[in-house]
């Protein structure tokens, strides 16, 4: 395998790598330099955890000379503020011996306070679509010096509901670019964007979409139920050494809270809960806290499944089985990240069988599952979407012919059953004849008398 030095880097590069203690490229970086160097549009296709943030910053960095103009030169889009607050400090990482100016924009905080951090100049800016969509709208920034595009987990924008900002923002770029696209899946919609704004791509393809992660030990318990699922979990959790910083899915941001909820009492000061329904800044916090050691587990839903780089993940488990099999792999590539070892764990109920045949079947390995430890309660509770529907989800009362109606009833008075009749006016509207024939004019005039 390369070294970096064989890239023929910068001085201030390597010197960064060097602090960063990158020891060598992973695939997908060896193979991109090149191709990215040569300024070919180019379409990544690689596995979540295998670098490819500084597969295609590498390249772009080498070539990006200092400058004091006002508009970005690279345009960076990400779907999710998370990920905006992680590739900047990346970016800010890598650069930390070249006077680079890097801004990241994204929604759900002051749009004020961006603008002006824009006006001062950048020469990286880290977007999501909406709120670059946004700024532009409000003719806070320019896009005609954009030299390089890079749009990164596109699969995940198109999925939020993004397309109409993302086209809308690549018809506005100038025709003379580089286009990168990095992704982990690619879909049809995907395919389509290329074709329409990409000249001959190059593909790059590392660790397809589907093959599962050789760094990474998976397992699995059937569980019948969630609150057995909740036992099970706080058994785990209980050796601290083991499960030292764990990162628990799940799929619904309700059945996060419902988690969060039924193990506060024993591990509320070591838990953090993130999802999109969290305010901006707790859910920055709960990142860094994480991160930082400061909580041990962290229960989130597939928001965090995609792009962020969590270091040192000791153990993912999926309390809930997903029911897209990609899912899985976004989720379980948060651990084992830059090829260390990682575990996950997945519980699925007998009625999530169906979705763990899925998984097994796209990645062409079968889970090994674990028998249920006998010290564990099998809990009979059941959670509100484990019971049954008996009305249909419909209020009952909502329908007065199935009120029992006691003695103190009675019907209207005939006086209060009148129905609003819209005033004088609507009334003699009615009796308006609207003219067709000049007959009908004479008519009318005739009524009025």
């Amino acid at each position: 395998m390369r070294d970096f030095f064989d890239f023929n880097i910068s001085r201030q590069l390597l010197n960064a790598i060097e602090d960063l203690k990158f020891d060598k490229p992973t695939p997908i970086q060896e193979q991109s330099y090149a191709v990215i160097q040569s300024g070919k549009d180019v379409v990544g296709i690689a596995q979540t955890g295998t670098g490819k943030t500084f597969a295609y910053m590498l390249p772009i960095l080498q070539n990006l000379k200092f400058s004091k103009q006002v508009s970005p030169r690279v345009l960076i889009m990400v779907p999710t503020r998370e990920l905006v607050l992680q590739v900047v400090e990346q970016i800010k990482s890598y650069t930390a011996y070249m006077s680079t100016r890097i801004v990241g924009v994204y929604g759900g905080t002051n749009i004020n306070t961006q603008m002006m951090d824009v006006a001062q100049g950048c020469d990286i800016l880290v977007a999501t679509p909406g709120r670059l969509y946004d700024l532009i709208i409000a003719r806070a920034v320019q896009l005609n010096s954009i030299k390089k595009l890079v749009i990164d987990e596109v699969d995940v924008m198109l999925d939020l509901g993004f397309r109409y900002q993302l086209t809308n923002i690549l018809d506005l770029l100038p025709e003379k670019r580089q286009n990168i696209m990095y992704s982990a899946t690619m879909t049809e919609e995907v395919d389509l964007l290329i074709d329409d704004y990409f000249i001959s791509p190059e593909r790059i393809s590392i660790a397809v979409s589907g093959t599962p992660l050789e760094h990474i030990e998976q397992t699995a318990y059937p569980v019948p139920n969630f609150y057995t699922k909740v036992n099970l979990l706080e058994f785990l959790l209980a050796d601290r050494q083991v499960f030292n910083k764990v990162l628990v899915f799940t799929s619904t941001k309700k059945g996060a809270d419902y988690l969060a909820e039924a193990i506060e009492l024993r591990y509320g000061s070591q838990l953090a809960v993130l999802h999109a329904n969290k305010s901006q800044n707790y859910r920055i916090r709960s990142i860094e806290e994480f991160e930082e050691g400061v909580k041990r587990i962290l229960i989130t839903t597939d928001v965090m499944a995609r792009g962020l780089d969590l270091t040192q993940v000791s153990h993912v488990i999926n309390f809930d089985t997903p029911a897209y099999p990609e899912n899985y792999l976004h989720r379980i590539g948060r651990t084992g990240r830059a090829e260390q070892e990682g575990k996950t764990i997945l519980f699925f109920t007998p009625k999530e069988e169906e979705p763990k045949g899925a998984i097994e079947t796209l990645m062409n390995y079968e889970i090994p599952v674990l028998e249920f430890p006998e010290v564990v309660e099998v809990s009979s509770r059941k959670s509100p979407d484990e019971r049954p529907d008996t009305d249909g989800g419909k209020n009952p009362n909502r329908n007065i012919k199935q009120v029992e109606r006691g003695a103190a009833f009675h019907e209207k008075k005939e006086k209060n059953k009148k129905t609003n009749q819209g005033g004088s006016y609507l009334r003699k509207m009615k009796r308006y004849k609207k003219p067709k024939t000049k007959g009908d004019k004479i008519g009318n005039r005739k009524r009025k008398k």
